[in-house]
């Protein structure tokens, strides 16, 4: 097989690693930065619980206050009534004492409601820093397995970009520049093999019987009349 082509052959080799390799540093960091948000979310979850927990108590502590003003409230009201003087004053004050007392009922259902919904959230709180806790532990052994590995392959890349330009300065200039055009232009293929079925393995395109002997031959270069890419003979 002619030098060059060869050559060819193997930088489409290296460029198709190096093109899965840089997929591959790209998407990693988009796994980091997916698991630091999915740990954020389950944060933001036992944050949102305690902000219900302090609400509620302070909710809790101003209804405590609001039974305590009804208690006094009522006895008032009930004092008054050996000083009014008239059966229409006495039917006064007891209407506002049925009124205090239904305050009260209702003060009293509100704290009551209040002391479950706490007991439901300390339950609630405790489950999300539980998980949490669970979570956090996973999401830094996965970061740690995620942040090997980017580093493995960002070292790996580094390799084989050495090893391509050490491979590409063994091509003309004229052909190399060719050759990174026809990568760039054809989604990172630039070679292609043709076969018993003497089509491009690029496009597709039928190859005349004429150059799949040139090509059989291999002794120079030859390009795809269709789409341009270099063309070698697969056996």
């Amino acid at each position: 097989m002619d030098a060059q082509l060869q050559t060819l052959i193997e930088l489409q080799g290296f460029d198709a690693r190096i093109a899965g390799l840089e997929t591959e540093a790209a998407r990693l960091p988009r796994q980091i930065e997916a698991l630091q948000t999915a740990l954020a979310d389950a944060k933001k979850t036992v944050e949102t619980i305690k902000t219900k927990v302090d609400a509620t108590k302070k909710d809790l502590r101003t209804r405590e206050k609001d039974l305590e003003v009804a208690n006094v409230k009522r006895q008032k009201l009930e004092a008054k009534l050996y000083e009014v003087k008239t059966n229409k004053e006495y039917s006064a004050v007891l209407l506002e004492i049925e009124e205090a007392k239904q305050e009260k009922a209702k003060t009293e259902e509100d704290i009551l409601g209040l002391m479950e919904m706490q007991e439901r959230l300390a339950v609630d709180i405790k489950d999300a820093e539980q998980r949490f806790k669970t979570r956090e532990e996973q999401a830094r052994q996965d970061e740690a397995v995620v942040r090997k590995k980017l580093a493995a392959v960002e070292q790996e890349l580094e390799i084989v970009r050495a090893e391509r330009r050490s491979r590409a300065k063994e091509l003309p200039v004229g052909v190399l520049a060719s050759y990174d055009r026809i990568l760039k232009a054809r989604g990172g293929v630039a070679v292609a093999a043709v076969s018993a079925a003497a089509v491009c393995g690029g496009c597709r395109v039928g190859i005349r019987p004429q150059a799949i002997q040139e090509l059989r031959a291999a002794t120079g270069l030859m390009v795809c009349e269709s789409c341009g890419r270099y063309l070698y003979w697969q056996e």
